[in-house]
């Protein structure tokens, strides 16, 4: 799973993928700041079942909190884009190849309108133009390619090959030939583009005073698109202050909690934020972003195997020892196979190790599933 993070510059993308994976990157406004992709990991969060069953879980991959499960996923922070990328202007030919390993796109975009299309200082600008231009950038990219192979890609398999070049699953080519067909090109390419590299907007800057209004906007522009208020920088210092033990602070969380005594302009930061975004928003929104990406988008489900049902827990004692996100639709045996190639060859029978009865190889996954699997396997 490749969840990429774009937007026209590097001080609104890189602070957003800052903020998701505490890496440090350059945050700067210029404009070609990022050229190759910063990559990191992030977590989506999920309830962990051990608040459910009141057990103390050990897990091996991923983090609880409070009974908050993080579960990770990889980030990439690719380059800016500018109008005419796909005509190779700026780093255009560097972000639609880094594009291609991407299943979901975060656009960061400005909301305060603040930065104009080039990424330089302004004011008054309307965020939703960022939107609408990434969108035909894209566009306008897939049907160039499909222009160049239009007779190729009238027979459908061989489509599936030339097209998976650009990241889109044969699944895609398949439905949008049925349902659109090649007589329009740039509609086809459009909703290859929809269904290939769906977008989440993370309408970043929710502090300042234009934000608000041009959010309101933007949804009124966009009604198909998910718009997410959020503040990089309000969860950077939120997640910084919780690093040196400051506060308690769970990534998405509406409050948090302060553990030490503070001087006054970091109690005062911390109201502002509190007050502005928080108590307003209900979230800094940079991890809704993430977890919305993953499992309202992609339809991912999170699902714990373990060895033992009766105690949760793998050979070792570890209890909910591991979380894997699964697409939507897996079954018992793709589990098998997501441990490890072996389990899966092997694979005898599974146990829901909630309710303790057998489950076949077919068995459709459900979110918060445990599962013993038994496999022939060691």
């Amino acid at each position: 799973m490749e969840i990429a993070i774009c937007g026209k510059t590097n001080v609104g993308k890189s602070s957003f993928f800052k903020a998701a994976t505490m890496i440090d990157v350059e945050i700067s406004n210029r404009i070609f700041c990022t050229i190759k992709p910063n990559i990191g990991i992030s977590y989506v969060t999920a309830p962990c079942p051990c608040n459910e069953l009141k057990i103390k879980c050990n897990p091996r991959n991923s983090q609880c909190i409070n009974g908050v499960r993080l579960i990770p996923v990889k980030l990439w922070d690719i380059a800016g884009l500018i109008p005419g990328a796909h005509e190779g202007r700026g780093l255009g030919n560097q972000f639609l190849n880094d594009i291609i390993q991407a299943d979901m796109l975060v656009h960061v975009v400005d909301a305060s309108g603040t930065t104009d299309s080039e990424g330089q200082p302004t004011e008054g600008y309307d965020p939703s133009n960022d939107v609408r231009f990434l969108e035909e950038e894209i566009d306008l990219w897939f049907a160039a390619v499909i222009e160049r192979h239009l007779a190729k890609i009238k027979d459908e398999k061989k489509a599936e090959g030339i097209l998976a070049g650009l990241g889109i699953k044969d699944k895609h080519v398949k439905e949008v030939m049925e349902n659109t067909g090649l007589d329009d090109i740039k509609e086809f390419a459009r909703e290859l583009r929809k269904l290939s590299k769906p977008m989440l907007i993370a309408a970043n800057k929710i502090d300042l005073s234009k934000s608000e209004e041009n959010i309101k906007k933007m949804r009124k522009d966009f009604p198909h698109l998910t718009i997410v208020p959020c503040s990089a920088e309000a969860e950077i210092a939120l997640r910084t202050a919780a690093k040196l033990g400051f506060i308690d602070y769970i990534p998405g969380s509406k409050s948090f909690t302060i553990k030490k005594e503070l001087n006054e302009k970091q109690t005062k930061a911390l109201e502002l934020i509190k007050t502005n975004i928080l108590d307003k928003y209900g979230s800094t929104g940079v991890q809704d972003c993430l977890n919305k990406a993953v499992f309202d988008f992609m339809k991912y489900i999170a699902v714990y195997p373990v060895e033992n049902e009766h105690k949760f827990s793998d050979k070792k004692g570890n209890v909910l020892p591991d979380v894997f996100l699964m697409p939507l639709g897996s079954t018992a045996l793709d589990l098998a196979f997501k441990v490890h190639t072996d389990i899966g060859k092997g694979f005898i029978g599974a146990i829901d190790a909630k309710t303790k009865k057998r489950v076949s190889a077919e068995y459709a996954l459900k979110n918060g599933d445990i599962i013993s699997i038994q496999s022939a396997a060691k």
